[in-house]
């Protein structure tokens, strides 16, 4: 478990790498912060960051990673500057954009199969459709967000793996779900 100290120390660290990369104009390292890494931070764990325009409420970028692969301060640090500079939906994060942005972390569980969408729980999983090579993956937040029921949700996600949005319906299509702990700038506890 993450205390209320590791998630302001893990959105400080995502700020001051956005920062870094700004102002040196190069990338931060994601061991940059290894010092003040607690222990819970320092266990392999997969995560989100997202940044939403503080004025709108408006995604500025989402970057993550789904397997956990390295210590979950390394992750946070690499996929803000990620979610600040390589989201191919939006151009680079600029010096005059930052104070305007929330930082939002999403630390992963596990994923794990599951027999059927059936066993998705809205709010609660984030979920994974994989079908014909193709897939993609909504967090647990995006549905309550936006005001989804499951099925609705499932068709957006079959769309965002770029199938067609019945797609989820096929006795093919495989699903994986995870939880999070979601925390931000605006709400680090």
């Amino acid at each position: 478990m993450l205390t209320a100290e590791d998630k302001k120390l893990l959105l400080s660290f995502a700020r001051r790498a956005i920062t870094r990369a700004l102002t040196e104009r190069r990338e931060c390292p994601a061991d940059a912060f290894a010092a003040e890494a607690s222990a819970n931070m320092r266990r392999k764990m997969a995560c989100f960051v997202t940044l939403n325009r503080r004025s709108t409420g408006a995604l500025r970028g989402c970057i993550g990673e789904i397997r956990a692969f390295r210590p979950l301060y390394e992750s946070v640090t690499a996929r803000a500057q990620d979610a600040a500079f390589s989201d191919s939906r939006f151009s680079p994060l600029t010096a005059k954009e930052l104070d305007d942005i929330v930082i939002e972390i999403s630390a992963l569980t596990p994923e794990r199969s599951v027999s059927s969408y059936k066993d998705i729980i809205i709010g609660r999983h984030g979920m994974i459709l994989s079908l014909h090579g193709r897939s993609a993956v909504f967090l647990p937040q995006v549905a309550p967000e936006l005001g989804w029921d499951l099925e609705t949700t499932l068709s957006e996600l079959a769309c965002k793996a770029g199938l067609p949005w019945d797609a989820w319906k096929s006795s093919a299509a495989k699903f994986s779900v995870f939880e999070a702990i979601v925390f931000s700038e605006d709400c680090p506890a």
